[in-house]
């Protein structure tokens, strides 16, 4: 058996509880996934800032503000927008924590609250910044924060996943922009059908959770120090080896 493999095998509970959220393989190709969706969500901000009515893209996708959901798909959307909404939100965060901790992962579940909380706040303080409304005035709609909470999720669970699985670099990569988009596309669905946001009030809310959420699991993993990087790097090392 490889070495370090053998190694991974012998690592413990309180060890595994250590381990970086943002694996160290995944860093570079997220960094730059976090940098690109960031200049989408400026982008999108500075064209749509102060707007009222939907725009091109927007009405190319799907007549606006229209709650054009038809039974049964009605009720999935209106649960998934519960999901999102702040009684939902706290369930199913608490339910996450509660999951790591059951799990021994505490980092985790540190990002889990900081990841959620972090992306929360970005979109309501980028709401009040852009100005874009949707059915009046008082109604602020870019980025959508529940799309933006769905992707977050998503992609905090997949992190997890991926040094829990010892993915590489390119699988990991894939798992966590994979899950980040199934989830994004499903509430942006939920959100756009119901009338409740823009098209790309929800492209700018999933680029949102791309930013913020690996910029959070760093900070995250840098408050924590360095253990948990050497641990999950060479787990990741071992996963990409073959066994003798």
């Amino acid at each position: 058996m490889d070495r370090a493999a053998g190694e991974d095998l012998e690592t413990g509970p309180g060890e595994f509880a250590a381990r970086a959220v943002l694996p160290p393989s995944l860093r570079p190709r997220l960094g730059l996934v976090a940098v690109l969706a960031a200049l989408v969500v400026v982008v999108l901000g500075v064209l749509y800032s102060g707007h009222s009515a939907p725009g091109a893209v927007d009405s190319w996708i799907r007549p606006p503000t229209a709650d054009s959901v038809g039974s049964p798909w009605r009720q999935v959307a209106l649960v998934l927008d519960f999901l999102g909404e702040p009684a939902g939100s706290a369930t199913v965060v608490v339910a996450g924590v509660v999951g790591c901790l059951v799990l021994r992962l505490p980092r985790a579940a540190v990002l889990v609250v900081a990841g959620a909380g972090a992306t929360v706040g970005t979109t309501t303080l980028l709401k009040h910044v852009v100005g874009r409304t949707i059915h009046g005035p008082g109604n602020l709609s870019y980025p959508s924060g529940h799309t933006a909470f769905a992707t977050a999720l998503a992609v905090m669970a997949a992190l997890l996943a991926t040094d829990r699985l010892g993915l590489g670099r390119a699988a990991g990569t894939s798992l966590v922009l994979a899950a980040g988009l199934v989830a994004g596309a499903v509430m942006g669905w939920a959100e756009v059908g119901l009338g409740a946001h823009y098209p790309t009030d929800a492209l700018g809310g999933w680029c949102t959770a791309l930013a913020v959420i690996p910029a959070t699991a760093w900070l995250v993993d840098r408050a924590a120090g360095p253990l948990g990087d050497r641990r999950s790097r060479r787990t990741a090392d071992a996963g990409r080896r073959e066994p003798l």
